[in-house]
């Protein structure tokens, strides 16, 4: 016994018997509208199973083969592992089947069986000739050579067979791997009297279990499964290519809708805008123009959005790289298949599969822009991991982001990112949990921080350096990051990765011998402040003044004005390189003092204590030599911040030394 999970999806124009054959082999009529019994035409998807003589059990998607619906059968075909192509024996090929062979063959279906219905109303001689013109309509398609069953819903005729050969293309159908985030794409939404929501759907990949997380997308809802039915009957678990129904805890009927999908949480994005592999079928009959509005569908849903295409237009048989811009959002994959409908009048004219769900703007001025979309559709899983961390520069990405934007997933992302991360060709940060960034641009930002150090010593040769954060801001700034086309804001980017990148990225530069952290400040390992002969006179010029003036010293600009430089502004460096160096100390505002001074003070100031026990406002002023309450407070206070005095009341005593 086989025991794939396998979907068998109806194919066919109105009319041809696809409903009848399937209750004929399941015993399950798919028409449940009574709108559907009345006019005896299918509207809505229908679902069955079937049990094969193998043992084996299938699920049945039944879809209307009316022009008016064929977006009902886009919705169930989406979710098809084989097709059964439903051709009645009396009429031969009709344009629904053409369309919905094309609609099959866009949407990836690989395998699949030629029902001829109605075989009962012909006679041999019709009967070969419609087979032979059926084997020339699908030359060329993946049912070239596919088995043609002559069938009767009615006699029974040719149904074992039909059964038989169902079991054997089986075995050859390759089953949907478990791997990745659980996705089903919603084709119906109701309510059951005292359970809920239900929705039902074909679950395409991974797997979900009783009191399991789910958030709907693109909405970005989130729910509970509290009920699963498998086939019509309980289960524990949903797997891949399972006609599925779930009962959602929380939410109500009208929040969710067909066309969404239930997915595991953080797995899928919403996005207006989709980067294709696009084909333009030869069928569509004239050229298709750049921003043509269509119909765009992807799983259940269908969102009206336009086509944009790299050059005015395109002609019939063309196979492109485009992009589509929604009118809604929708959240796909990539790898995902899609299929464009016209606007107006209403028809297949197109698909392939999607590139990336996550683009930046195409410009049509940027032909390179298209270009790199190569390395989507054909480049190496490595390729294209290493193009997505490209794009996001030095935000990074989390593992599952980019899952999400690659389609890897499980072992194989794993074993990606450990081949890369050896080779350095990307590099693992922490930032809100495991991030990484491109080789090349981790680089880039190394030496643009080098960059950053030595413009900023030429600029201001005696200066020690940058602070951390300073140098942290110009780094990451947009004006500092300059690259062709998307970059995200600064502000995200840096709550996303900054400061533990920029941790990183600072020790690294500092481990290898080419930059010094000193504290908070960082310099160039090559740095080293030099002072010129005419700089030299002004120190000395500026600590002549400090030091005459004691206690009562003038202001920097008084001070700048009396040396008489023709560079001011490099005097102004040298005084504050006086100051970092500790030889002046800012004491408030613009308030200076030699640091020699400051010490006199302090000298006596303590032995005075040490003497007569406590210091008042008076006994101060008379130690340095009558000067103002300007100068008195910042001094005292400065002694109070040194620990050497302590304020008790009017007075100040020594503090008691621990």
């Amino acid at each position: 016994m086989n025991n794939k999970t396998i979907i068998l999806g109806t194919a066919g124009h109105i009319d041809h018997g696809k409903t009848t054959l399937v209750k004929a082999i399941t015993g399950i009529d798919t028409d449940r509208l009574k709108e559907e019994k009345e006019r005896g035409i299918t509207i809505e998807l229908g679902f069955a199973h079937l049990d094969l003589p193998t043992g084996q059990r299938i699920g049945v998607v039944d879809v209307p083969g009316h022009e008016r619906f064929v977006k009902n059968m886009v919705a169930g075909a989406a979710g098809m592992d084989l097709v059964m192509l439903v051709i009645a024996a009396d009429e031969g090929v009709m344009p629904q089947t053409r369309e919905h062979l094309e609609i099959c063959q866009l949407l990836g279906v690989q395998k699949g069986v030629i029902a001829l219905t109605k075989c009962d109303m012909v006679d041999q001689d019709w009967l070969e000739l419609v087979m032979e013109d059926v084997g020339e309509f699908v030359a060329s398609t993946f049912l070239e050579g596919a088995p043609v069953v002559p069938v009767s819903s009615v006699t029974g005729e040719g149904l074992e067979d039909l059964l038989q050969i169902l079991g054997r293309i089986i075995s050859d159908v390759k089953a949907r791997s478990p791997s990745g985030p659980y996705r089903l794409p919603v084709d119906r939404v109701f309510t059951v009297k005292g359970f809920g929501t239900v929705v039902t759907g074909t679950t395409i990949s991974g797997q979900i279990g009783l009191g399991d997380e789910a958030v709907i997308y693109p909405a970005g809802k989130s729910t509970r499964i509290r009920g699963i039915q498998v086939h019509r009957g309980e289960a524990s678990k949903a797997r891949p290519g399972l006609r599925t129904a779930l009962n959602l805890q929380g939410l109500d009927k009208d929040e969710v809708h067909r066309g969404d999908v239930l997915a595991t949480p953080g797995s899928l994005h919403a996005s207006y805008l989709l980067d294709l592999k696009f084909l333009y079928l030869s069928s569509a009959g004239r050229p298709l123009r750049h921003r043509t509005p269509v119909r765009f569908h992807a799983g259940t849903g269908e969102v009206i959005g336009r086509i944009l295409l790299e050059k005015d237009e395109i002609d019939p048989g063309e196979s492109v790289f485009a992009q589509i811009k929604l009118e809604e959002p929708v959240a796909v994959l990539p790898g995902d298949a899609y299929v464009i409908r016209s606007y107006s009048p209403v028809r297949t004219i197109g698909g392939g599969r999607i590139l990336n769900p996550v683009p930046r703007k195409r410009k049509r001025t940027r032909p390179d822009l298209w270009e790199e979309m190569g390395v989507l559709s054909e480049g190496s899983p490595s390729d294209r991991i290493r193009y997505h961390l490209r794009q996001v520069w030095f935000r990074g990405l989390t593992p599952a982001e980019l899952a999400m934007r690659t389609g890897l997933y499980g072992k194989k992302l794993i074993r990606e990112l450990d081949l890369l991360m050896s080779s350095k060709k990307i590099v693992q940060f922490e930032g809100e949990g495991q991030r990484l960034i491109h080789g090349d641009v981790y680089d880039e930002l190394k030496s643009m921080a080098i960059k950053i150090l030595e413009e900023f010593h030429a600029a201001k040769p005696l200066v020690k350096g940058l602070s951390k954060e300073e140098l942290k801001s110009r780094l990451f700034s947009s004006k500092a990051v300059r690259i062709p086309g998307y970059l995200p804001s600064y502000s995200q980017a840096v709550r996303t990765a900054g400061q533990k990148l920029f941790h990183k990225l600072l020790s690294e530069l500092v481990r290898s011998g080419r930059l010094v952290q000193e504290k908070d400040i960082v310099r160039l390992a090559s740095h080293k402040i030099a002072l010129g002969e005419e700089e030299k006179d002004v120190r000395e010029k500026i600590e002549k003044i400090f030091r005459e003036a004691g206690c009562r010293p003038p202001s920097r600009e008084d001070v700048l004005e009396r040396i008489q430089v023709s560079d001011r502004a490099a005097a102004a460096e040298v005084f504050g390189l006086m100051v970092r160096e500790g030889i002046l100390v800012r004491l408030k505002d613009d308030l200076f003092f030699h640091a020699a001074v400051l010490e006199k003070v302090r000298d006596l100031v303590v032995r005075f204590l040490k003497k007569q026990g406590e210091l008042r406002i008076q006994d101060f002023r008379e130690l340095t030599g009558g000067i103002s309450r300007k100068y008195m407070i910042a001094l005292l206070e400065n002694l109070d911040n040194q620990r050497v005095t302590i304020r008790i009341g009017d007075v100040r005593k020594l503090r008691a030394a621990k």
